[in-house]
């Protein structure tokens, strides 16, 4: 590991990558390499869970692809030096702001959505003037291949290389310096991961999870708030980390949401066969899954399939905050139902947990929805839909407190792995004596008249 970090530090310090056209030409690359190499891509992440080459599409590689028309487009004006206002003490001067890139970057994915949790920080990463180590998650083995193999074979390991393995070859690299850590997985790893780049001060991105509620009112639409939440929730068979965990509804219209709820799931008709459901990433997770539906609390669905990793979509009601499937993440098919009467007893409850990575709020009533707003912290939601808000790159995507550190998409992106240098450009031609020896009483008057200003 010590010398492939070593020879991408090498290669950053020739200022190679500092180079705006560079950097256009490598993302036009990937995004080709990426296009020539999609049914690698599809084969592989249907090896691995099952997962559709349109559901790969429309999830993975659409949002890549976008990242880097994105890049494309706008780089020049990300990376241009901008002015800002000098303050009067200063004067005569100018003041500016240069972006620059921060160095050797290690980016950690995830096995969730193994492609999109890889290339788009690598997209941000790359954009911003880095070199790259790529260490995809060893639990999707096929994708994990492929990405090494479009990578490693394409660009220079000085400068782009992905680095395959588990435990040993991920703690190994965490032992070398980088200039930046990007890393998407659990609260769990995200901990480790923050010790051992604290041990060399390197900043540090972490994606994280955790429980991210959905509020239903009783004064939302219904019909198309269930729709998009149940969508929302059994895509990529729960298995994302803005996935709603579990639902809050109004007591009041209970029965009527479970019924949506099922007409919801049974139109979609999840299986495998109609390629919108994919497995459970491995067995010891499916195991996990199923300790967590308890029979009597059983909706809809409790059907499962160890060998095939299989878990049907499944909704479980009569739930209180005190069970099972309420003490930890959830991140698969199974949705929990609470309900309430009060709505400031659910924004309590929320608020006694850990900050969530997302919130949706499904009402049509404006006070209702300021009040959640305004009380309730999380990294990022949707208001009467969920999901949806990651494919606004113009929306940071981070998560606060438990949830992560940092953000992404977009220009954030470029701005989480740069450094904006401050500069300060004074004029040679005049100079006041303030705050040269001697210190005199008239001198001290002006200088507080003048930081008035």
């Amino acid at each position: 590991m010590k010398t492939q970090v070593s020879n991408q530090q090498v290669f950053f310090s020739n200022n190679k990558t500092k180079d705006i056209n560079f950097r256009i030409e490598q993302l036009k690359k990937l995004k080709s390499i990426i296009q020539e190499n999609e049914s690698l891509l599809n084969k592989a992440i249907y090896l691995d869970f099952k997962k559709s080459s349109f559901d790969n599409y429309t999830n993975e590689l659409s949002l890549i692809y976008k990242d880097i028309d994105e890049a494309v487009k706008k780089i020049k004006k990300w990376s241009s030096k901008k002015s800002v206002r000098t303050n009067i003490v200063n004067l005569p001067a100018k003041s500016y702001i240069i972006p620059e890139p921060l160095g050797t970057t290690l980016i950690i994915g995830a096995w969730n959505y193994p492609y999109q949790l890889s290339f788009s920080p690598a997209v941000a990463a790359l954009a911003a003037g880095n070199t790259v180590i790529l260490k995809p998650s060893e639990l999707a083995k096929n994708t994990s291949q492929a990405i090494a193999k479009i990578v490693n074979e394409n660009f220079s390991p000085n400068y782009f290389l992905v680095i395959e393995g588990g435990i040993p070859e991920t703690t190994a690299l965490l032992d070398e310096k980088f200039d930046k850590i990007f890393f998407t997985g659990s609260v769990s790893v995200g901990k480790i991961i923050y010790q051992a780049a604290a041990k060399n001060l390197t900043p540090v991105t972490l994606e994280l999870g955790g429980k991210s509620p959905a509020i239903m009112t009783k004064n939302s639409n219904l019909k198309i708030g269930v729709k998009r939440l149940i969508w929302a929730k059994f895509l990529n068979s729960g298995q994302t980390c803005i996935a709603p965990d579990y639902v809050f509804v109004h007591e009041s219209i209970k029965e009527s949401f479970l019924s949506e709820c099922k007409v919801a799931i049974e139109k979609s008709n999840y299986s495998f066969e109609n390629n919108n459901y994919v497995q459970i990433i491995n067995k010891r997770n499916t195991n996990r899954l199923i300790d967590l539906i308890e029979e009597e609390k059983i909706f809809y669905g409790g059907n499962y399939n160890i060998n095939e990793r299989y878990i049907q979509p499944t909704l479980l009601h009569n739930i209180n905050t005190n069970d099972k499937v309420m003490n930890n993440e959830i991140f698969g098919p199974i949705l929990p139902v609470l309900t309430y009467n009060n709505i400031q007893e659910t924004i309590d409850y929320i608020k006694s947990k850990p900050k969530p990575l997302s919130c949706y709020v499904f009402t049509n009533d404006k006070k209702t929805k300021e009040r959640i707003l305004n009380e309730i912290s999380f990294g990022n939601g949707a208001i009467n839909d969920a999901i949806m808000q990651i494919t606004n790159d113009k929306l940071p995507f981070g998560g606060v407190g438990e949830s992560g550190i940092g953000s992404y998409h977009g220009e954030e992106g470029f701005k989480t792995f740069s450094h904006y240098k401050s500069i300060l450009e004074k004029s040679t031609w005049f100079e006041l004596n303030l705050k040269y020896f001697p210190q005199t009483l008239k001198k001290l008057k002006i200088i507080k008249f003048l930081l008035k200003f």
